[in-house]
């Protein structure tokens, strides 16, 4: 997988990794899976869909983990 694509969630990361951490560790994903670092004009825009998803996507999975020996989150 992408090296610089680093975990987000603790305690590798002391704090709630921010969005713009999981913002960044999509790109990366995407440019990973796609063979792209940046994409031609016509497929700019299905490259930026699949950063959202995956970014949404990112941030659900990291709010609903439990970590062994950290409380577990408060219910929304």
């Amino acid at each position: 997988m992408c090296r610089s694509i680093k975990t987000l969630r603790p305690p590798a990361l002391p704090e709630e990794a921010t969005e713009e951490e999981i913002r960044a560790a999509a790109l990366q994903f995407v440019r990973k899976v796609s063979g792209f670092r940046a994409p031609a004009a016509h497929n700019q825009e299905v490259f930026d869909q699949a950063v959202d998803a995956i970014a949404e996507a990112t941030a659900e999975l990291l709010d609903g983990l439990q970590i062994r020996g950290q409380k577990a989150p408060a219910p929304a």
